[in-house]
């Protein structure tokens, strides 16, 4: 018999290692989780394919793909074509991969969704270690967001406090990659390349990828990544 009386969780699922690892601990914490995924035009659409098979692996109450097109400004390699996805390797600074307030507009329409679920939790795959720098993925900002919607909802003026989960920010990619696999992660169904062609095979030279790559080489667990090159 089902048990209903779970705590309900919005979680940001992108079809990448790392929200389908968060998905996972989330569950495992006994959420009954609420899956969002965003089709915001970026160039990489074989990751909602992939978040489509994250979601149907872990049988997720609901999911939801909202569209929102931030391809509308552009200045980001991810969702502007005139503007090329790097492939030369990480280097110091914000990357122009770097897509201008996504996660703080993904993050308040998932606030949205937990407010008319009446969730108090939302998880997303935020990580400070093995990242390209991007600036909506540190402590800092996630505690300042969640103090924003505590601020801003008619829940938290009501005492029904929200909390942003990031449980894997402080590790490292071999670490979550470890850990996902030990929850029964399957990684050969997840996208984390910033060019991955429409059959979701990944380019092996973006940033993403590398640190993919390099993860599975330091957890000596088996890359079951699809490269075209």
């Amino acid at each position: 018999m089902a048990n209903n009386n779970r705590p309900k969780a919005v979680i940001l699922v992108s079809g990448g290692l790392d929200s389908a690892t968060v998905l996972a601990i989330a569950q495992k914490q006994g959420f009954e989780c609420y899956a969002l995924s965003f089709n915001y035009g970026q160039r990489h659409i074989a990751e909602l394919i992939s978040a489509k098979k994250v979601i149907d692996f872990f049988k997720v109450k609901e999911h939801k793909i909202f569209e929102i097109n931030l391809g509308q400004f552009g200045g980001s390699a991810l969702t502007d074509n005139n503007i090329d996805v790097p492939v030369s390797g990480l280097t110091e600074g914000i990357p122009i991969t770097y897509v201008p307030a996504r996660n703080t507009i993904m993050l308040s329409i998932a606030l949205g969704w937990a407010e008319v679920l009446g969730a108090n939790d939302i998880f997303y795959g935020a990580n400070a270690v093995d990242y390209s720098g991007y600036p909506d993925c540190r402590p800092a900002y996630v505690k300042s967001f969640e103090n924003m919607a505590n601020l801003a909802t008619q829940a938290g003026i009501e005492g029904h406090k929200l909390k942003i989960h990031t449980p894997i920010i402080d590790l490292t990619k071999a670490e979550i990659i470890q850990l996902g696999t030990g929850l029964g992660v399957d990684y050969s169904i997840t996208v984390s390349c910033y060019q991955a062609n429409e059959k979701g095979q990944a380019c092996g030279v973006c940033d993403s990828c590398r640190l993919r790559k390099a993860g599975f080489k330091s957890s000596d667990i088996k890359d079951s990544t699809r490269y075209f090159a």
